[in-house]
């Protein structure tokens, strides 16, 4: 079984200044090619899990998403990392508009996406990570049974919790390996 260190979007490898669809509004988080290629080194699979409710409330669509995730999966390349999956979930319970208004157990803090990650790609859980900025990040890896939980700080308010490692910045997170 495989390793993995699953990684939000939004304000983790890029700034979150909002439904970001487009490559000139998507600004790479100062580290976060250091920290993939850290991670990389240490045998562990990079892979994306993100909420991408800007589908859902139709001010993108889900080419829009294909198309920005293509170039940023370039970039990530031309940088030495290798993105190994990205998993999304376009869905909202609440602010959804037509087939997109709906529950979804890939929408975290649910944790469809990681044990689909999981099923595909023969990872242990266990001896895997999980960093993102909102406490839902966190949540989902610890329904799913991640092995470490880590929340950077950022621009949303997150619950110290026993068992998760809260950190400035993905500068500090390269030294939890």
């Amino acid at each position: 079984m495989k390793k993995a260190v699953f990684l939000d979007r939004d304000g983790i490898i890029n700034k979150d200044s909002g439904y970001v669809f487009k490559p000139e509004d998507f600004n790479f988080i100062d580290g976060v090619f250091g920290f993939c290629r850290t991670a990389q080194s240490k045998g562990y699979l990079l892979i994306i899990i993100t909420n991408q409710s800007g589908i859902a409330r139709g001010y993108f669509t889900e080419q829009d998403f294909h198309e920005l995730n293509n170039w940023m999966l370039e970039e990530f390349k031309k940088n030495g990392v290798n993105i190994t999956a990205v998993y999304y979930c376009p869905y909202h319970p609440d602010y959804g508009e037509g087939i997109y208004k709906q529950d979804s157990f890939d929408r975290k803090p649910n944790p469809g996406m990681i044990q689909k990650a999981q099923a595909e790609h023969d990872i242990d859980l266990s001896n895997s990570i999980i960093i993102g900025d909102k406490d839902s990040d966190v949540e989902a890896g610890r329904v799913a049974g991640v092995g470490k939980l880590i929340l950077i700080k950022g621009q949303y308010k997150i619950t110290q919790a026993d068992d998760v490692i809260v950190c400035e910045s993905l500068s500090y997170a390269i030294n939890l390996f």
